[in-house]
C-alpha cells in the first residue's frame, strides 16, 4: 500500500498572530511580463512596448500589477506553509499598488499573521495575512491583506 504524500503545510492551529515569514526571491524578466500578457490578454503598451513606455510616467516598461500580486502569492505557497493544508484562498481583504515593478527588479514577499479565527464547520480556520512585496532596495511595491482558509489538524494528529 503506497504511503500518503508528505504534508509540509501548517495547520490552522499552528498559526500565531505576529508570526513572520520572508519568502524566497526572484528577478522579474521581460519574458515574465510577455507571458503574463499572453495568458491574460492584457497587452497594454506600458507593459509590452519599450518605445511607448519611454514616454510614459515611469520611463520604462512595468510589470502588470496583477503579475506582482500573483508572484507574491506564489512566493507564499513556495514557503511550504500552505502545502497540503490550505482549503481555499478566500479573499484579498485589501491591496495597494504603491510602486511599479520593473524588468530586472528582484522581488520577495514578507508575510505576517495578523489574525486567526476558528471556523470548525468548515474544517479549519481563517488566517489573515499581511503581505508586502518588496524589491531589492527594500522598497514596498505592493501590500495588503489576504484571507486564507487553513485546514485544522486532524484529530489523529492532535496533541491534546
Amino acid at each position: 500500500m503506497p504511503l500518503p504524500p508528505a504534508q509540509r503545510g501548517m495547520y490552522f492551529e499552528e498559526f500565531e498572530v505576529g508570526q513572520k515569514i520572508k519568502t524566497t526571491s526572484r528577478t522579474v524578466t521581460e519574458h515574465d511580463i510577455v507571458a503574463f500578457a499572453s495568458l491574460t490578454g492584457d497587452f497594454n503598451q506600458i507593459h509590452v512596448d519599450a518605445e511607448y513606455a519611454k514616454g510614459a510616467p515611469f520611463g520604462q516598461r512595468v510589470a502588470h500589477g496583477m503579475l506582482g500580486l500573483s508572484f507574491g502569492l506564489g512566493f507564499a505557497v513556495q514557503t511550504g506553509i500552505m502545502e497540503g493544508t490550505v482549503l481555499a484562498f478566500r479573499e484579498i481583504v485589501e491591496w495597494k499598488f504603491s510602486k511599479p515593478i520593473f524588468i530586472g527588479d528582484t522581488i520577495h514577499t514578507e508575510l505576517e499573521v495578523l489574525e486567526t479565527k476558528a471556523l470548525p464547520r468548515l474544517g479549519g480556520g481563517a488566517v489573515i495575512i499581511k503581505a508586502e512585496i518588496k524589491n531589492q532596495k527594500g522598497e514596498t511595491l505592493q501590500s495588503g491583506k489576504w484571507n486564507a482558509l487553513m485546514m485544522s489538524r486532524p484529530k489523529s494528529l492532535s496533541t491534546d
